[in-house]
């Protein structure tokens, strides 16, 4: 077996090349608006349903745990900031990303993947056309907007189960838990989200763009590609997230009570 790291940074060399062309022929002309309309709704239509129920017991889990935690400290009044502190900022743009990468980025890694083993991405550079113009920017742009506008879905509705769960299961307080949303939260934590959804729903569609113009062993191939697109996705959201939350925690400070 090769143990060789030659070929895995091989792959990682190649996979932020494909990232930088992306971000590069994303303000060249012609821009394909046509296949960005339809696959933003391809994108959108599989992920809206998974993404809100995903998110309900999310906002469960973590207002049931915030909610038994400041109950035992006794600061039961900031248990709702605490809870759309952890929602907004770490549990919304991560729920959104896994959903598109699983159901959004593998049929976009699929898609790519049966052209590339049927040899139409070679007729197109053959052609003179741009495959990563033609197909992947489009495919990348709506992963992108589908998070950013996800994400703010999820947000509401993680922290409604959060309310629901705090208040109804463990017998909080509603005006307080709604009055302490400005205690510790504040715009940037907004911001932030939004900007974190964006740079994953970035990166969750070059992952699956790459992989699926590279398959190995056709048909079986392409499935290969499929579940280490989602894979990949799902490490480097883990490691942007924590890049990017280290980050944002020393640039702003946290809000005074």
């Amino acid at each position: 077996m090769n143990l060789s790291p030659v070929p895995a940074m091989r792959q990682v060399g190649s996979l932020f090349a494909l990232g930088l062309e992306v971000f590069r022929l994303m303000w060249r002309r012609p821009f394909q608006f046509r296949e960005l309309v339809q696959q933003f709704w391809f994108v959108a239509s599989v992920s809206i349903l998974p993404s809100a129920l995903v998110s309900i017991p999310f906002g469960a889990v973590i207002g049931l745990q915030l909610g038994s935690l400041t109950t035992q400290i006794g600061a039961e009044s900031f248990n709702g900031a605490a809870s759309v502190l952890a929602v907004i900022q770490q549990a919304s743009p991560i729920v959104t990303t896994l959903i598109i990468a699983g159901a959004g980025g593998s049929a976009i890694c699929a898609d790519l993947g049966s052209r590339t083993i049927r040899e139409e991405i070679d007729a197109m550079e053959v052609l003179g056309v741009s495959a990563v113009q033609r197909l992947v920017v489009p495919r990348v742009l709506a992963a992108m907007l589908v998070a950013v506008l996800l994400n703010g879905m999820v947000s509401v509705v993680g922290v409604a189960g959060g309310y629901f769960f705090n208040v109804i299961m463990q017998g909080g307080t509603p005006g307080a838990y709604l009055a302490s949303f400005s205690a510790l939260a504040q715009l940037p934590d907004l911001w932030v989200s939004e900007l974190k959804a964006l740079m994953f729903g970035f990166l969750a569609g070059v992952v699956a763009a790459y992989r699926g113009l590279h398959p190995r062993g056709g048909p079986k191939g392409v499935g290969d590609s499929v579940n280490q697109s989602v894979v990949i996705t799902f490490l480097l959201l883990f490691f942007v997230n924590g890049v990017v939350t280290a980050v944002y925690l020393q640039l702003v400070p946290a809000k005074g009570m």
